[in-house]
């Protein structure tokens, strides 16, 4: 006979919604720490010098460092709308059921739409009217 396991797990539960946004909440704040060396690469490499900071500014030129560029903003706004929905729970707001489900949903929309607004003033041309 096989024995329950000791503490809850996964297979456990049934799979929410609210379960995967935690995880994401998780993989951001990690996948942010690897944006974090890179920019300290950058802040570095323009200590360094010219020649490394010309070196540091040729790798951030191609596509493959503006789509981590844009990977990292992700989940730099969704970090930070779900990190604002943390700590209201920290204060005793929205730890309802349904306020928490409700949260979830805003904090993504939040998200999403700052991250949008973001790209669009990062990487929009600038037109010269302002």
């Amino acid at each position: 006979m096989r024995e329950p396991p000791l503490s809850p797990h996964l297979s456990v539960y049934r799979f929410m919604y609210t379960m995967a946004l935690s995880i994401l909440h998780r993989i951001a704040g990690a996948w942010l720490t690897l944006g974090l060396c890179a920019l300290v690469y950058w802040l570095a490499s323009a200590a360094a010098g010219e020649s490394a900071y010309q070196q540091a500014v040729g790798l951030s030129r191609g596509w493959i460092a503006k789509l981590l560029l844009l990977s990292w903003l992700a989940a730099f706004c969704y970090h930070f709308a779900n990190g604002i929905r943390h700590l209201c729970w920290d204060a005793g707001w929205g730890l309802e059921k349904r306020m928490a489900r409700r949260s979830g949903w805003a904090a993504l929309a939040v998200a999403i739409v700052g991250f949008l607004l973001a790209a669009f003033l990062l990487f929009c041309p600038r037109s010269g009217a302002l």
